[in-house]
């Protein structure tokens, strides 16, 4: 049985208004990102444990620490930001969270990727030494425009580090965004790397996020077959509906929900159970 969890912080800027929607809704996880306006590995020691005193007591759990690790550029210099990866990964272990949202690095626009492989190998490998050696799962979200946009680049990413502490995230929108048609040429390939999804769905005409079941992102599909496969992890909902700024796409409660009952009426439909 798949488990839902979101990028609550989409709901609201106040993690208290983000776990009152999360409970209206029975979700028991998130998948946190940020609060207070404030990204999640930039949160005071104090904040930290504030956090983790509300979401305890609200009995809801981190399916993932939603952090920006790798989102640089290649080009960018490093050290500094393999700090943040450790300190990630402190985070990670506060929490209890079994995995870190992670990417693979900007590429210079108009260069071709494939130039920068080695140097995003490189500095990968140092995340996912992190990763193991504190004993969490580094997830790469397939964004555009970065090194692991595309099927064939998040394969050769999880292959060549060949780490149970370094695996995928599926996200539909996000490939649609790169012209790829997300379960009729991406998941055939990436689906043995993959433990994870993200929904949110997008229309290939403009690249506009809409409700899943609205756009190109197959996500019906994507659910059928993950569901035949017998897919037991986490579905996170990721509405990007609002306005967006360095946190995120806000949308406020309506729209939040608004993507809920798009992802839980397509489960419905196709006879698919979630907790």
């Amino acid at each position: 049985m798949i488990t839902l969890t979101g990028f609550a912080d989409e709901v609201s800027f106040d993690l208290g208004e983000q776990i009152e929607l999360l409970t209206a809704l029975g979700i028991r996880h998130v998948e946190f990102r940020s609060a207070w306006r404030t990204k999640v590995l930039d949160l005071t020691e104090e904040q930290l444990h504030e956090a983790k005193r509300m979401l305890d007591a609200a009995g809801i759990a981190l399916s993932s620490v939603g952090s920006d690790i790798g989102k640089i550029q290649i080009t960018d210099p490093f050290e500094e930001h393999l700090e943040r990866a450790r300190h990630a990964v402190e985070v990670a272990n506060f929490f209890g969270s079994p995995y870190i949202r992670m990417f693979s690095f900007f590429i210079p626009e108009g260069e071709d990727a494939d130039a920068y492989r080695d140097e995003v190998m490189r500095r990968t490998r140092a995340f996912v030494d992190l990763a193991e050696a504190g004993g969490v799962t580094m997830l790469h979200e397939n964004e555009k425009d970065i090194f692991g946009d595309i099927p064939r680049r998040v394969v050769d990413l999880v292959t060549t580090m060949d780490s149970p502490n370094y695996r995928a995230i599926f996200d539909p929108a996000n490939y649609v965004q790169c012209g790829v048609r997300p379960v009729d040429e991406a998941l055939p390939e990436v689906r043995p790397y993959t433990d994870y999804i993200h929904i949110k769905d997008a229309k290939a005409s403009d690249s506009s996020v809409v409700p899943a079941g609205e756009g190109d992102g197959q996500v019906r599909e994507l659910m059928r077959s993950l569901h035949a496969d017998g897919y037991d992890g986490f579905v996170s909902i990721e509405p990007h509906l609002g306005e967006f700024d360095a946190f995120g796409g806000l949308c406020g409660p309506d729209l939040w929900t608004t993507a809920y009952e798009a992802l839980t009426g397509i489960l419905t439909d196709e006879g698919i159970e979630w907790r």
